[in-house]
């Protein structure tokens, strides 16, 4: 069974910190030349891949005594929080043109791109450690892969016009405060419990 309030934490958690990640401006970039749906299916397809990667991992921490795993996610989301707070700006990167405009070339193309860059990015080790804080596999997995759908979505199709709308800096203090926050709160619980 799925429990909404672990879906709804993770979703909100790996969406703010998603969102300032180059790969939003990778999917922007490339859903500005190419058909947003081939696009969308490539990128969707590595987010999924990224996802399970990370729930398997994370639940292999829930093997470990409950305390140990408190600390140690409560010192990986403090790790990610100070990441996103102390990150320098990125450029953003050409990415390669796809010879031909075919579903198999250009969602190859979003597939490679995101299955590569996202590869133990910040999203990817929150994941796990959602993972490993809630027990909830299922929640936490079907949480993230739609917050990173969303991301993708929006980078693809409206990612310039919510950008000039909400300043990146102001999404990532938030996602940063987040981390914080179910760091100090997990350090609490292994602390205390």
């Amino acid at each position: 069974m799925i429990n909404l309030t672990v879906t709804a934490v993770v979703f909100g958690v790996v969406f703010l910190a998603e969102l300032p990640d180059k790969t939003a401006l990778a999917g922007l970039v490339l859903g500005t030349r190419y058909r947003a749906s081939y696009v969308f299916a490539g990128v969707a397809a590595a987010f999924a891949v990224h996802v399970a990667l990370a729930v398997a991992a994370g639940s292999v921490l829930t093997l470990l005594p409950q305390q140990l795993v408190h600390a140690i996610t409560g010192v990986l989301f403090l790790g990610g929080a100070a990441m996103l707070l102390f990150k320098k700006d990125e450029d953003d990167e050409e990415v390669r043109k796809p010879e031909n405009q075919s579903f198999w070339k250009v969602s190859g193309a979003g597939f490679m791109l995101i299955l590569v860059a996202e590869f133990g990015d910040l999203t990817q080790i929150m994941t796990a450690n959602l993972a490993a804080r809630y027990d909830d596999p299922l929640s936490v997995g079907l949480g993230a892969v739609l917050a990173l759908w969303a991301v993708a979505g929006l980078g693809i199709v409206g990612g310039k016009a919510l950008m000039k709308r909400v300043p990146l800096k102001l999404i990532t203090r938030i996602a940063a405060l987040l981390m914080l926050g179910l760091g100090v709160w997990s350090l609490w619980e292994a602390v205390t419990g």
